[in-house]
Formats: structure tokens, C-alpha cells, sequence
């Protein structure tokens, strides 16, 4: 493995990481803040040890090999998301865990909180929360789309094979420089957009860009406790509805989409038509049930309320405008359960994504059919093209290590104290990157135990990074020559 090579990168990204807490200190300087050097000394702090890194290694230059670029990738998320944490250490009275843990949520997208009274907190914090989120989900898509398939492991390998509408492969430009900055303008664009109609529909200029932010990157921070229901506003929700659906595209498909003047190859896609069919039906059963058990008086409640705690957390976004937890538990487990399954491969969602989970349905169907003719040959196609036994092995793969993972941290945190309830909705929240849990995480997760945060930090890295390319540097081949 290249250490000087992989530390060569790890330094040029804090010291462009650094750059990052500038704007933050610009925002304090404008609301007149006495935190605006907070943001200064995180800058030097990260741009210094960038550069330190940097230095000792800037006259050499080497090729990175496979599994230096699984070291990069990790490295890519604790790294920063230690430094990340330097903003919250000196400004608020957070230990160091929660200052990781918020700092790691918010890279992540994942949305859980340990921060309370956020009306309060100087608008400097505030927007750096919600830039965390928006640079996280920039990488997301970056990994996703161009990184984790040259490494052989990310979700957009499935697309290896021709399918009707796009050819999603490796890269969606000849260069992967290009690629990056193709995503990087249909995301800013989706931000800017987003923004704008937040404005337009009732929030103020630095709301709509803070919530921009966490919805375009499906991240859940917002500026205030009661989040989204804040402003108990039903154009805000239906424009927050939209863009959390936007964001759990494939990005690979806007980019398509973008490139041909065309909104066919959202439809010919058949990862986009199970996507939001299944938001389609768990909304629907939302709407129903909330109506049916009386929760609230009038249809028009129950369907904004179902509507838009379905598609938050179905593509685990993890805003809300209901205190959903409290209600009849069938629907917060339902709610739960759909953040499993997540957004579409080379989105900014979490869970184990669509393409995923419909491969393990389709197998097991296939399954079935050979019971009945077990002589005949059936095969998994997405679309048209039958898939390789490679493909489905992997998934199957992927599939008993996410629920392995889940099944061990669970019980790690009930070994540490916390309720049933509590843990796995909590493990379930994180490493699906989802955010609000059930139970004691409800609301924040301030209140539980330092090793449960720890854990729940693991679990957040484990579901960004997609299982394989965080548990492949604990193999012990991994560290062999």
C-alpha cells in the first residue's frame, strides 16, 4: 500500500476542507456574531495540518493501486469528520463524542442530532450544520457515481450491463474530472432552485438556503427543533416533497436527462419505476391509516401529514412535521422499515438502495419458479439484459452484511443500557443514514450513553460508505503484501 501517496491526498483535502469554514465565518460576521474567529481557528487548525501532510510528502508522486483507494475513501469521511468537529468543540459545551457525532451526521447525511434549542444557536452554527450536509451529499454523489465503481463495490456496478434508458457505468463523461463536474452542476443547480422556491413559498432568505441544502443532499438538519413543521406551511412541504424525491434519483439519471432534453429516460429506467412506486404505495397506506385511526380530523391532514413523513423517510431525508413516532406503532415501524430500502444507487439517499432490494426480490421469485419447474432456466434481467450470477452473488452479499451489521450493533447497544426500541431503531436510523429513530432518539440523541454514540458513529460510516469499502480494511488480507 502507498501510506505517501494516500497521505499526499489526505492533506490536499483538509486544506481544501479548510476553505469550508470560511463561509460560516462570513455568515457569523453579517449577524454580527462573537463567534467569527471560531470559524477562523477551525480554518487554520485543518488548513495547517493539511499542509504539514502536504509538505513532507509533496516530491512524491505515485499511482494509487486498488486498495490504496479504499484507504482514500474511508479516510475521505473520518478525516474530515474529526476536523469537522473542531466548530462545535469550540463553540458550544459538546464533549468530544458529540461534537464527532454531529460533525459525522452531518457529512454523512444522515441527520441525527445531538444538538437541542437550535432557535437559539448563532446563525454561524446554524448554516455551518447545513453546509456539512450539502458538502457531504457532493461526495456522496462523486463516490457513488465515479469512485465506488472503479473500486468494483458501489451500487452503480449493477448498471454494468446495457439496460432500456441509461448506460450507467463507471464513469458518464470520458474523464472522471468531467463526470465531477457534470454532477456538480446539476447539483448546485437542484440547490439553487430548491432554494428559491423555498424563498418564494414562505421561508427567509437564510432558512431556504439552509434547508436547500439538507433537502438537495436528503440530509434532514434544519435551522429549528420542530423542523419542517416550523412553518406549518403546506407549499414549503410539497416543495420539500418534490426535492427529496429529485434527490433520490440516480444522479447519472439527471445527468442523462439533462444531456437529452427528455424526460425519458426517468421512465425508461426501471430502478426510477420501482423507486417511486413504492413511495406511491407506502404514502398512500400513510394517508389511509392516519385518516382511518382518527389521528387527525380532515383528510387534507392526514394526507400532507402521510404524504410527507412517507417520502422523508422513505428516502431517508429525516425531516418531519409531525411528531410521527407517537403515532399508532404499525406506521413507524412501516416508516422505518421503507428507509431500508432507501434511495436509488448514485442518489445522495441512504438504506440499501432500490436497485438492491428489487434484485433480492426477483431472485427469490426465481427461486420460487424453480420449485415449480426445476429443470427449466430462469434468469434476473434489469430490463432486458439478464444479469451475471457476479452481480447477484454480490447482492446477496451486500444484503447479510447490512443485515449482520444491523443485527450486531443492536444488541451492542442494548448491552450498553438502552431500551429494545430504542437501540435498533437507532442503529436502523444511522446506518441508514436516515436520522430520527424511535424511542430515546425520537427527538435527539443527546441523551444516550458515550459508547452507543461511538457505535452509532461506526454505523453511520458503514451506510455511507456502502458495508464493503468500510469493512474491507478490517480483513486481515486487506493489510497483507
Amino acid at each position: 500500500m502507498h501510506f505517501r501517496a494516500i497521505q499526499h491526498i489526505v492533506g490536499v483535502l483538509l486544506m481544501l476542507f479548510s476553505l469550508t469554514m470560511l463561509p460560516p465565518a462570513f455568515v457569523a460576521w453579517i449577524y454580527d456574531e462573537v463567534m467569527v474567529h471560531i470559524f477562523f481557528i477551525g480554518f487554520m487548525m485543518t488548513f495547517i495540518t493539511g499542509l504539514v501532510l502536504w509538505l513532507i510528502v509533496r516530491g512524491h508522486s505515485r499511482e494509487l493501486q486498488l486498495r490504496d483507494g479504499f484507504m482514500v475513501v474511508v479516510l475521505f469521511w473520518v478525516v474530515l469528520g474529526l476536523f469537522g468537529a473542531i466548530p462545535f468543540l469550540l463553540s458550544t459545551d459538546l464533549s468530544i463524542v458529540d461534537a464527532v457525532f454531529e460533525s459525522l451526521s452531518g457529512l454523512t447525511t444522515t441527520g441525527a442530532t445531538v444538538i437541542t434549542g437550535l432557535d437559539h444557536l448563532p446563525r454561524g452554527l446554524l448554516y455551518y450544520r447545513q453546509q456539512l450536509q450539502w458538502l457531504g451529499g457532493m461526495g456522496i454523489i462523486v463516490l457513488a457515481v465515479a469512485i465506488l465503481p472503479m473500486l468494483g463495490i458501489g451500487g452503480m456496478q449493477l448498471y454494468r450491463a446495457e439496460t432500456p434508458g441509461p448506460m450507467k457505468d463507471s464513469k458518464l463523461t470520458p474523464r472522471i474530472t468531467e463526470t465531477a463536474k457534470a454532477l456538480w452542476y446539476i447539483y448546485l443547480s437542484m440547490t439553487l432552485i430548491c432554494a428559491g422556491l423555498y424563498w418564494l413559498v414562505g421561508m427567509s432568505v437564510f432558512d431556504a438556503i439552509g434547508h436547500s441544502f439538507s433537502t438537495v443532499a436528503i440530509g434532514g438538519f434544519s435551522t429549528h427543533d420542530m423542523s419542517i413543521a416550523y412553518y406549518d406551511n403546506n407549499m414549503i412541504e410539497i416543495v420539500a416533497v418534490i426535492f427529496m424525491l429529485l434527490a433520490g434519483v440516480n444522479f447519472a439519471l439527471h445527468f442523462l436527462v439533462w444531456r437529452s432534453q427528455s424526460l425519458r429516460p426517468y421512465f425508461a429506467d426501471p430502478e426510477f419505476r420501482v423507486y417511486f412506486s413504492l413511495l406511491a404505495i407506502i404514502s398512500l397506506i400513510s394517508i389511509i391509516y392516519l385518516y382511518l385511526s382518527g389521528l387527525y380530523s380532515s383528510l387534507d391532514q392526514a394526507f400532507f401529514h402521510g404524504l410527507f413523513q412517507a417520502v422523508s423517510i422513505g428516502t431517508t431525508a429525516g425531516f418531519t412535521t409531525a411528531e410521527y413516532q407517537q403515532w399508532p406503532i404499525f406506521l413507524p415501524i412501516l416508516l422505518l422499515l421503507s428507509s431500508f430500502i432507501g434511495g436509488c444507487a448514485g442518489s445522495t439517499g441512504g438504506g440499501m438502495k432500490v436497485i438492491r432490494v428489487w434484485l433480492l426480490i426477483k431472485q427469490g421469485l426465481r427461486e420460487i419458479r424453480h420449485l415449480i419447474h426445476p429443470n427449466a432456466m430462469f434468469s434476473v434481467k434489469v430490463g432486458t439484459r439478464p444479469l451475471s450470477g457476479r452481480v447477484i452473488s454480490a447482492v446477496w452479499g451486500f444484503f447479510s452484511l447490512y443485515v449482520a451489521c444491523f443485527c450486531v450493533m443492536g444488541l451492542v447497544l442494548t448491552a450498553t443500557g438502552l431500551d429494545l426500541v430504542t437501540a435498533f431503531s437507532a442503529v436502523a436510523a444511522c446506518l441508514n443514514n436516515l436520522g430520527p429513530g424511535l424511542g430515546e432518539v425520537g427527538a435527539s440523541y443527546g441523551g444516550i450513553n458515550t459508547t452507543a454514540k461511538w457505535v452509532l458513529c461506526f454505523a453511520m460510516l458503514l451506510g455511507r460508505l456502502e458495508v464493503f469499502t468500510l469493512l474491507v480494511l478490517l480483513a486481515p488480507e486487506y493489510w497483507r503484501r
